[in-house]
C-alpha cells in the first residue's frame, strides 16, 4: 500500500516518527507521500524525507495559507530542483468553504503552482472545497495548453464534477471519508472512477478511517480505507492494493 497523502510535519506523528514508521512497515505500506503546506513545514519535510527510504515529499503552499505567503513559479520550482525526494507540488488549489484566504491569493497561488508543476512536468496535487467551477475552470485552461499531471486529494466532490475532471486524465485520492456512515454519495461517486485513476491516503493525522475514529490518524491506518474501497469497487482487496500502488508509481515516477 502507497499513502498518497499524509502530513508528517504534524503532531503527534513529527514526535514519535520512528514509531509511526515501524507501524507503517508492519502493516504493509510500501511508500508515503508527506505534504507541504507552508515554507516553514517545507523545513521539516526536508529532514522527515531523509528519515527513511520509503518517505517522499512535495513543496506547495495550501490555500489557507495563501493570505501570508504567494510563491513565485520559480520559487516553487527551485527546492524541489534540489531535492530529488520532493516529487510532487502542492497541495495548492482553492478553498471557499472556509475562506481563510481571500478568493485572489488562492486563485494566483493556484495558477503558479499549477506553472510550476508544469515546468518541472511533475504532479499536481490538489485540494478543492466549495470551489468546482473554479477549479475546473482554471485546470482546464492550462491543460488545453499542456497537459498537467493532476492529483485530486482527498476528493469529496460531486459526480458532475468527477466526469470534468476525468476529461483531464485527473487522479483521484480516496480518504477515511469514504468509511464514514454519511459518505453514501461519495461512496457512488467513488464506485464510478475507473480503477486506473484511483490513489489511497489517510492525511493524517486528520480523518482517522472507521474504526479508528477519535483516534490521530497515521500512515498504517491506510489499510482500513483500502478495505473500504475495495468494497465499494467489488474488487479483491489485494487487487486495490496492486492497482492504487501502481496508479501512485506510475503518476509520481513515470
Amino acid at each position: 500500500m502507497i499513502d498518497s497523502h499524509c502530513h508528517l510535519d504534524h503532531e503527534p506523528l513529527f514526535k514519535n516518527l520512528n514509531e509511526v514508521i515501524l507501524n507503517s512497515k508492519k502493516n504493509g505500506v510500501e511508500k508515503i507521500l508527506t505534504i507541504c503546506t507552508t515554507v516553514k513545514s517545507f523545513e521539516n519535510i526536508i529532514t522527515i524525507i531523509k528519515y527513511d527510504n520509503m518517505i517522499y515529499g512535495t513543496f506547495g503552499i495550501h490555500p489557507h495559507e495563501t493570505k501570508d505567503s504567494i510563491l513565485a513559479p520559480e520559487e516553487i520550482i527551485k527546492p524541489i530542483k534540489e531535492n530529488k525526494k520532493i516529487i510532487g507540488v502542492g497541495e495548492t488549489g482553492l478553498d471557499f468553504f472556509y475562506n481563510n484566504s481571500d478568493k485572489e491569493s488562492q486563485i494566483k497561488s493556484f495558477k503558479n503552482h499549477i506553472e510550476a508543476s508544469l515546468n518541472l512536468n511533475i504532479p499536481l496535487v490538489v485540494h478543492s472545497r466549495n470551489a468546482e467551477n473554479e477549479t475546473f475552470d482554471i485546470l482546464n485552461a492550462y491543460n488545453k495548453k499542456k497537459k498537467i499531471k493532476i492529483l485530486m486529494h482527498c476528493y469529496t466532490g460531486s459526480k458532475n464534477f468527477m466526469n470534468k475532471l476525468l476529461s483531464l486524465d485527473a487522479f483521484f485520492s480516496a480518504s477515511g471519508i469514504i468509511t464514514f456512515k454519511n459518505s453514501s454519495e461519495l461512496q457512488m461517486t467513488f464506485k464510478e472512477i475507473p480503477s486506473n485513476k484511483l490513489l489511497i491516503e489517510t492525511d493524517s493525522p486528520f480523518l482517522s478511517p472507521v474504526p479508528m475514529r477519535g483516534k490521530k490518524n497515521q500512515p498504517s491506518y491506510i489499510k482500513y480505507t483500502l478495505k473500504k474501497l475495495a468494497d465499494i469497487k467489488k474488487i479483491d482487496e489485494n487487487e486495490l492494493d496492486i492497482i492504487t500502488t501502481n496508479n501512485f508509481n506510475s503518476l509520481f515516477f513515470s
